[in-house]
């Protein structure tokens, strides 16, 4: 029998805790966790999930597509619209890889962090 679980929480490691969360918080319209602070910053959504962002000394930025340093794991977001949520994220302070290897499926972003996310369709 299989165990009843549900995903409570994903952290992200990082230099800034609250940049990031401040990222994530104007993408995705999160809600900050009110313990936050530049050790360990959170956010959470209304179903529950709360997404955690953890300093780390010396922190390494992810190195996608190549695996120098390994993308360690990805978020990903369903939007409506690939440009729309691309050009508001790139706002934000995303970056976008020249390697776009999902074709109309997804598209990848990187997050200030350096961590590689993905916009999925709705």
């Amino acid at each position: 029998m299989p165990l009843k679980m549900k995903l409570a929480a994903i952290t992200l490691d990082c230099a800034d805790p609250l940049a990031l969360a401040a990222f994530y918080q104007q993408a995705a319209g999160l809600e900050p966790h009110p313990k936050s602070d530049a050790e360990f910053a959170g956010l959470n959504s209304a179903d529950g999930l709360f997404i955690g962002f953890q300093r780390v000394d010396d922190y390494q930025a992810p190195n996608w597509p190549d695996q120098t340093v390994p993308q360690q794991m990805h978020l990903d977001f369903e939007v409506d619209d690939f440009d729309e949520a691309e050009a508001r994220l790139l706002e934000l302070g995303a970056g976008k890889p020249e390697q776009q290897p999902g074709g109309e499926r997804w598209r990848v972003l990187i997050d200030p962090a350096g961590h590689p996310f993905c916009l999925v369709r709705s």
